[in-house]
């Protein structure tokens, strides 16, 4: 009974989180071109952060009820499983091209973020209030630097954008509301998810900390498996692959960055030795596929699919040990 209850509240938790993120991104998308600002950075920023924001309120809910294992491993889980897996089933689904420049430039931005988070862990396994304050800083770089170089861009990129986000329309009381609504639900769906996660963890012994690297990440990142599917189905492979890179910018250096200002949070050395170096080697793998034949075909995509299976078999291998143990 109890069982069935956790589950529950987990897929409560992933539903909620879901339609909250859609509602959250479909209205800040009309605020912010309401706004004036250009449908390409809205691509990258405004959809890419939008559908992180599950991420968020999951990591903070885990971070404030003291399960920091759940908080920051569903980062770490999410932006392996953001690449790994869900590029690999929209390269299956349609082979992705990386032609615009900005996405070559992004990479190694993505790149940077996942090291970055590396030596901070390496030299202290704990994410401090000053280091959170640095990776808020850089997403504030970053931001600036994506609206600055927006301008140089091609008018296909721009158009490709134009077509995928719209032009320029007014906000209504609607627009507000749903953008209020969203945060409600993804901070309801959030603490439900952490709940019946955290519970179910206990129930079997396993350890908090794959239940957020698993479970957790993959109930989070829904929204970018919806949208990089729908893309890549409308043969716009540049928003598939720059809402991906996009969202694990932003799940280290905002996610991270404000759950560890409002509650410093940690990772077991454990988890530093093989989740970090996993986390960090799929970011890495993503750029010498995409400099030298500027594609992610199906052969990629199966490539990347194998290696997160076999990510998983890893955890579960190491959970039944530790059980065993």
């Amino acid at each position: 009974m109890e069982f069935a209850l956790n589950l529950l509240l987990i897929a409560s938790g992933v539903v909620l989180l879901y339609f909250g993120g859609e509602s959250l991104v479909k209205n800040a998308v009309i605020l912010a071109r309401s706004w004036g600002i250009s449908t390409m950075v809205v691509g990258l920023t405004v959809v890419a952060f939008g559908t992180s924001s599950p991420e968020l309120a999951a990591s903070l809910a885990a971070a404030l009820s003291g399960s920091p294992a759940i908080a920051i491993g569903n980062v770490v889980g999410s932006n392996t499983l953001n690449i790994l897996f869900i590029l690999g089933v929209t390269a299956l689904v349609a082979p992705i091209r990386a032609q615009a420049q900005f996405i070559k430039r992004e990479v190694p931005i993505m790149i940077g973020a996942a090291l970055l988070l590396f030596v901070f862990l390496y030299f202290d396994p704990q994410l401090s209030r000053l280091e959170g304050i640095w990776l808020l800083v850089l997403l504030g770089l970053y931001i600036w630097f994506l609206y600055r170089s927006s301008t140089g861009e091609s008018a296909e990129v721009q158009g490709e954008f134009e077509q995928e986000y719209g032009r320029a329309v007014r906000a209504s009381w609607q627009t507000y509301a749903g953008v209020g609504l969203g945060l409600v639900l993804l901070g309801v769906g959030a603490r439900l998810l952490t709940i019946g996660a955290v519970e179910l963890a206990r129930a079997f012994g396993v350890p908090e900390l794959i239940i957020g690297l698993t479970i957790v990440a993959l109930g989070t990142s829904l929204p970018e498996v919806a949208a990089s599917i729908t893309a890549a189905l409308r043969r716009e492979p540049d928003i598939a692959l720059g809402n991906i890179v996009g969202s694990n910018i932003f799940n280290i250096l905002g996610i991270l960055g404000i759950t560890a200002l409002i509650q410093p949070i940690g990772l077991p050395w454990e988890s530093i030795q093989r989740d970090m170096w996993v986390m960090l080697g799929a970011s890495v793998l993503l750029w010498p596929f995409l400099v030298t034949g500027f594609r992610l075909g199906r052969r990629e995509g199966g490539v990347f699919l194998g290696l997160y299976g076999a990510y998983v078999a890893l955890l579960i291998y190491s959970a039944a040990q530790r059980g065993m143990g």
